[in-house]
């Protein structure tokens, strides 16, 4: 690669504030990726903007960078407001946005979300914020309220368009649309860009500049497996197999309804799996808690819709298990597009019944290459023990209400007499009024002794180990 090519690609290339590159710069955000290197250019500009990429193609990142460049930080007003089709995703983006922000001085960003409480919300409002992320129904509820003003807004980013399109959203989206200056920039993001988002798109964005990249994984890293099973009842037992087989520390098994979802994982739960459902019927609480293993390496099988699972944030996923094809064919790629990443292996397994047939010759059409069936793993892996995760998740009855930072959590497991090494912790995620801390599976009770016999912040905690 030439020199001047290198530089093209180095955020240094851009016109951005000092502030954002040196922080950039120290979150070790050095080359752009390629969504981002065709997308930032015209969002800079002030265009606006269609960019169409995978999960971990880093658009957070080009669309937070572009709305953090056009605040006027001296202007205490919504000035960009970011949609996104689920809690779980509006927090990665708040958090990400936040760090991208960290050396800007005095940016407030807000999180307004269903889910959660009201009035916390209408408190943090009343006190005002830059930049506002959240979900389309809570949004347009604070529009109804009259405690959120769009009137000042120079930025509008609509993440995940089409799930919030397929969720059910578009009237809330266009409620809150017609809330905004006309003059606005507006930046779409979305995995496909199909026949439900190009109307929308069309009636919301002024000659779009559209940006198409592939996926950040190499699609050669991915092994893809198809298996065909006699009959519907066959599908568990040829799930149990693979998951035996393939012994992964992180998996999703994608199911197409929610029902299904939760029939899965509870059945192979009582098979010794550590598995647990994601789909939109559970409670919040419960969505929490899951999503906090499965990060944390304590939950080791998530089964989820497509839906619920859209915007995990999954470092390391070693397969993904298809319960059936997906409906929709870009829905397949987007599903397998989770493995492999950034150079690691990866496995991809689809379950095919002869009734699916035609399914998979649509599937063959549309990524043109040939499928074959293969038999499944030999039936000596029934003898094989489910794979246990190697931590174990304790849970906290204190969180950031209450000071709690995770260097307390981390301070009160590897001080004192029953001490544990820096090393048996994993990641500690510390919410408004809990938190959670991953230690090694086989010293969790030790942990949970230590953290109940000790203090944080000076004062006694209740905690509880979640999960097995």
């Amino acid at each position: 690669m030439r020199p001047e090519a290198r530089h093209a690609k180095a955020f240094s290339s851009l016109p951005l504030a000092a502030e954002l590159l040196d922080n950039l710069e120290s979150l070790g955000y050095l080359a752009m990726t390629p969504i981002q290197a065709a997308s930032l250019p015209p969002i800079l500009r002030g265009q606006d903007v269609i960019g169409q990429g995978k999960t971990g193609s880093g658009k957070t990142a080009a669309f937070g960078l572009g709305l953090l460049s056009a605040l006027d930080v001296s202007r205490f007003q919504v000035q960009a407001l970011v949609l996104c089709p689920t809690r779980e995703l509006a927090d990665q983006v708040a958090e990400e946005l936040r760090r991208l922000a960290r050396m800007l001085a005095n940016v407030k960003i807000l999180a307004l979300c269903g889910g959660t409480p009201l009035g916390p919300q209408l408190n943090s409002l009343s006190h005002g914020a830059h930049v506002v992320v959240g979900t389309p129904g809570r949004i347009e509820e604070h529009l109804r309220k009259a405690s959120l003003d769009l009137s000042s807004l120079a930025v509008l980013v609509l993440d995940e368009a089409d799930r919030m399109l397929d969720m059910g959203f578009q009237a809330a989206l266009e409620a809150i649309v017609a809330a905004t200056p006309t003059a606005r920039q507006t930046l779409l993001f979305s995995a496909t860009y199909g026949d439900s988002v190009r109307p929308v798109a069309e009636r919301m964005l002024r000659e779009p500049v559209n940006v198409e990249v592939d996926s950040t994984h190499d699609e050669r890293s991915i092994r893809q497996h198809f298996h065909q099973v006699a009959d519907e009842p066959g599908r568990l037992a040829a799930l149990s197999r693979l998951l035996l087989h393939y012994r992964p520390e992180s998996s999703v098994v994608f199911c197409n309804t929610r029902r299904e979802t939760q029939t899965v994982a509870d059945e192979l739960a009582a098979a010794g799996f550590s598995a647990q459902a994601l789909h939109g019927d559970l409670e919040q609480r419960d969505r929490d808690q899951t999503l906090i293993r499965f990060a944390n390496k304590s939950l080791s099988v998530l089964v989820a819709t497509d839906v619920a699972a859209r915007g995990l944030d999954i470092d390391a996923l070693d397969a993904v298990f298809n319960y059936q094809i997906a409906r929709e064919l870009e829905v397949h790629v987007h599903r397998i597009g989770r493995t492999g990443r950034a150079g690691a292996s990866g496995v991809a397994c689809t379950l095919v019944t002869e009734k699916e047939a035609y399914r998979l010759e649509r599937l063959e059409a549309f990524l043109g290459e040939t499928l074959t069936l293969e038999p499944l793993p030999g039936r000596s892996t029934a003898s094989r023990e489910p794979f246990k995760p190697r931590m174990a998740t304790l849970q906290i009855d204190a969180g950031k209400k209450q000071k709690i930072r995770p260097g307390d959590v981390l301070g009160a497991l590897t001080n004192g007499d029953n001490a544990l090494s820096g090393d048996q912790v994993g990641k500690i995620k510390v919410l408004d009024r809990s938190a959670y801390v991953a230690v090694e599976r086989g010293i969790a009770q030790q942990a949970l002794a230590t953290l109940s016999a000790g203090k944080l912040k000076g004062r006694s905690c209740r905690v509880r180990r979640i999960g097995r």
